[in-house]
């Protein structure tokens, strides 16, 4: 193994592992550290998936970790020297982590020192001068050797040459460096030898050992006799990093007690100085100031030893030396840094609070409360930190997150020390909201009336609904759908379908207003996400009247298209002949009918009123103006429609002596007509009855449910009262009515009753359709999930009594209200108004009789 591993556990504002990896500098690339994973027991298949990676920040360009297998391997030769001088122990750190979990581990390479540099020294040849007058014993420093490996394989001793007047004293300094003294053994004298040359040896403690030569020449010089003195050998002095050059750090003062140039000092820097010494410090070389020449960093240093010798001008000098030991202060110069480990660009919108959204680490190069960092977020937003282990934090969701208010938040980190004044740094992250299918659809409109002309074009287009989605993309693609549902019968995709993309309506056949009012059916949008979310709105179709129905007259029923009707040859002006009774299948003005003599009134014989179509005589009967016994009328009826629609009936007015002798003929027909409308009345009584049973029934239950249902107010049990009365009240009021006025077509009110249960609440009072085309319903129209149950009506035309021969009955059933609903588990999301044109005919009574079934016959013909 290339490299020795231990493990240590601890825990550190939670649980982290680091492992501690020993390299020898200089190995070659490629060479295997250690295997990451498999020392921290993970799985190397699940690498991959877990995203194993290094942290940016923490990465070296001389280390690289294969993300695949866990293996740390050297990427490029290590120089311990270049990376990190002479600190002790060289330390690389890298950072992995892992996610799902997130696990975070810390690597530390310690790089080892191999002897791969000797001693030097930084010239090869020494001088040394020493007075003649030095007394054994007294010292000499001499240049240093530098070594640049450290530890061991550092400089550990210096030799010279084996002589008789010199011995050499290797001294330790604070800091752990090695430094020699020649100490003089024996008196000098000059002038049997001057100079002395010795070989000086710098030897490191490698093995195996290197060593360093340089030649020492010792010159031997005449004597001055007092050297100079510092008041202390060691100085220490407290000095504020980044301090401005020329800022002084001390003054020395030595002293010499001899006169002239031999008491005259000289200061300077002693050669056992650092080479960076003379780049941050200066001194005077007279007054013996210390000022600052450079910039003194406390993150790069936080003390500096300086070394100054003093020495005299006079011959034979021998100099003093003292040590200066500055110690720097921390000023907060640092601001705090923000390393992002990894960021997640988007997070959905439904994940639950406490995802992690991005890590982090802080750090500050200052100490002290100056190196003390605290982080929080900027503004109000979603997010929080937590803080996972030292120095390291992570954004976590704090909320619920909703992409339709925003769909990204731009986080920003504020990381601020502690110092005086404080330092702050931001950084800043934008995460985007990813859309989540949390929205349905909703249409513009809960309920849309659409109005259609009635003899419509099949596959004409009749209205749009739209439906808009809050969500984007495939959540918001919205496809429109019809509710399947059936319309008398046939399923409404036969009447109407739509465009799924658009929401247009077309109308596939063509409407007629007498057959089908209107219709209901339920329209659904549907979005595209992965879970589908969709919302209805009913969609009311009602049919508008066109004027393609001309009027029927369906009395007075005749033979061959001619009604014969007698007139006594003594009728007053006035005398009704007959009534002219028309029906018209349209509505409204296109069903409002007019009554006009279209031939056979050249004389002025008759009158008819143009509203009602009574037939009456304008003046008495003239022997000389009449001589003819009959007249031939051609009664002509037109409705007010655009444009305007007419049919005739022929009338021939036969003048008799009197009434009976014109109804002499037709005795034979009207006893067949009694006894047919004998049956037709027991028929008629038979159904009354049931309505009204089943009115009363009716009435029983919902005073049930009213009398069970403790929250509907008295006001609501009212209106349902009220509602199933109508029936009895209309037929009851108009039946007074007959023996009172004369009534017209305009005149006539239809009543209808229904009655409606409810899943909710009691039933409602159903309005009166009168003619013509209603408004929209807004809220309770067909496919509103109601039902309607079978409506039961009761319906009364009331004619004028005057006449007994041509006083008519009829019943014309009529469309019940739209309004009506129910429950859609019952009905489906459709609904129709339908008319009673069909096969069903109105019962016309003539004088108190159902007519026969010949007699309609001929009236429709």
């Amino acid at each position: 193994m290339i490299a020795l591993l231990f493990l240590l556990l601890s825990v550190l504002d939670g649980a982290v592992s680091q492992l501690h990896y020993t390299v020898p500098e200089e190995q070659e690339p490629g060479s295997v550290v250690g295997n990451i994973a498999e020392d921290l027991g993970l799985d190397i298949t699940k690498l991959s998936a877990r995203r194993f990676q290094t942290v940016p920040s923490s990465r070296t360009p001389y280390l690289e970790v294969n993300l695949e297998n866990g293996a740390l391997v050297v990427k490029e030769k290590i120089d311990r020297e270049e990376i990190c001088k002479q600190t002790i122990p060289c330390l690389l750190h890298l950072e992995v982590f892992l996610e799902n979990p997130l696990e975070l581990f810390r690597v530390e390479i310690e790089v080892m020192d191999i002897n791969d540099n000797p001693p030097s020294f930084p010239e090869t040849d020494i001088s040394v001068e020493i007075s003649e007058s030095a007394i054994p014993g007294t010292r000499f420093p001499v240049e240093n050797a530098l070594d640049p490996d450290v530890g061991t394989n550092a400089l550990s001793t210096y030799a010279i040459t084996n002589n008789n007047y010199f011995y050499l004293d290797v001294q330790t300094q604070s800091d752990g460096n090695k430094f020699a003294e020649l100490v003089l053994e024996k008196p000098l004298d000059r002038e049997q030898q001057a100079v002395h040359r010795y070989v000086l040896t710098a030897v490191d403690g490698g093995v195996p050992q290197r060593t360093g030569t340089a030649l020492l020449v010792v010159k031997v010089l005449d004597s001055n006799d007092n050297a100079p003195t510092f008041d202390q050998s060691v100085y220490s002095v407290n000095l504020r990093e980044n301090s401005p050059v020329g800022t002084l750090i001390i003054q020395l003062n030595a002293t010499d007690v001899d006169e002239g140039q031999n008491g005259e000092i000289v200061y300077s820097f002693s050669s056992h100085n650092a080479p960076r010494i003379k780049d941050l410090f200066d001194i005077d070389a007279r007054t013996g100031r210390i000022e600052v020449a450079g910039d003194v960093d406390f993150e790069e240093s936080n003390t500096h030893q300086i070394y100054v010798q003093a020495k005299d001008l006079g011959a034979n000098a021998v100099p003093a030396h003292c040590k200066v030991l500055v110690k720097l202060v921390d000023v907060n110069d640092n601001t705090p840094e923000i390393g992002f480990s990894t960021v997640t660009e988007s997070v959905s919108e439904q994940d639950a609070p406490g995802t992690v959204i991005a890590l982090f680490s802080v750090s500050d190069r200052d100490s002290g409360e100056n190196g003390h960092v605290s982080c929080e977020l900027l503004g109000d937003v979603p997010f929080k930190l937590k803080s996972s282990f030292k120095n390291y934090y992570t954004i976590v969701t704090d909320g619920p997150l909703d992409r339709e208010l925003t769909d990204s938040y731009t986080i920003t980190v504020v990381a601020k020390d502690k110092g005086q004044p404080s330092l702050a740094t931001s950084k800043s992250i934008k995460v985007h909201v990813s859309d989540e299918n949390d929205n349905a659809p909703r249409f513009t409109q809960p309920v849309y009336d659409v109005y259609v002309t009635e003899n419509n074009v099949p596959g004409a287009f009749i209205h749009a609904v739209s439906a808009l989605d809050p969500d984007v993309g495939q959540n918001a693609l919205i496809t429109y759908s019809i509710l399947e549902c059936d319309i008398q019968g046939m399923s409404v995709d036969t009447y109407v379908s739509i465009n799924q993309d658009t929401g247009y309506l077309y109308a596939l056949r063509s409407f007629d207003y007498e057959q089908l009012k209107e219709f209901g059916f339920m329209v659904q949008a549907k979005d595209s996400g992965a879970e589908e979310l969709f919302s209805n709105t009913t969609v009311n179709v009602i049919i508008v009247d066109q004027n393609d129905n001309a009027p029927a007259v369906i009395a007075p029923v005749g033979r061959n298209g001619t009604a014969k009707e007698p007139l006594p040859r003594s009728a007053e002006p006035g005398y009704l002949v007959t009534r002219v009774v028309a029906m018209d299948a349209d509505d409204g003005e296109n069903a409002r009918l007019s009554y006009s003599i279209l031939r056979g009134n050249e004389m002025g014989m008759f009158r008819m009123d143009w509203r009602t179509g009574e037939l009456r005589t304008a003046r008495r009967i003239s022997p000389k103006r009449d001589p003819q016994g009959f007249y031939d009328l051609l009664i002509e009826v037109r409705d007010h429609g655009q444009p305007p629609l007419s049919s005739s009936a022929s009338v021939s007015v036969t003048l008799v002596d009197s009434v009976v002798e014109g109804r002499s003929g037709d005795r034979g027909s009207a006893s067949k007509a009694k006894e047919t409308s004998l049956d037709l009345t027991l028929i008629l009584i038979i159904a009354l009855g049931s309505v009204s049973f089943v009115f009363l029934l009716a009435m029983i239950v919902l005073a049930v449910r009213c009398q069970k249902d403790k929250k509907l107010d008295l006001y609501t049990c009212l209106l349902s009262g009220e509602c199933c009365l109508c029936c009895g009240a209309c037929c009851s009021r108009h039946a007074r009515g007959r023996k009172q006025k004369k009534l017209s077509k305009s005149d006539i009110m239809l009543v209808q009753s229904t009655n409606v249960t409810s899943g909710v609440g009691p039933a409602g009072q159903v309005p009166v359709e009168e003619s013509g085309v209603g408004g929209g319903v807004g809220g309770g129209g067909f496919g509103s999930h109601h039902h309607q149950n079978q409506n039961s009506y009761c319906y009364q035309v009331c004619l004028t009594p005057e006449s007994a021969k041509t006083d008519l009955m009829f019943l014309k059933p009529r469309s019940p209200s739209r309004g009506g609903g129910g429950d859609a588990d019952h009905g489906g999301p459709c609904g129709a108004v339908v008319t009673g044109y069909g096969d069903q005919q109105p019962d016309i009574i003539s004088n108190g009789s159902i007519l026969s079934n010949e007699v309609r016959g001929a009236a429709r013909a």
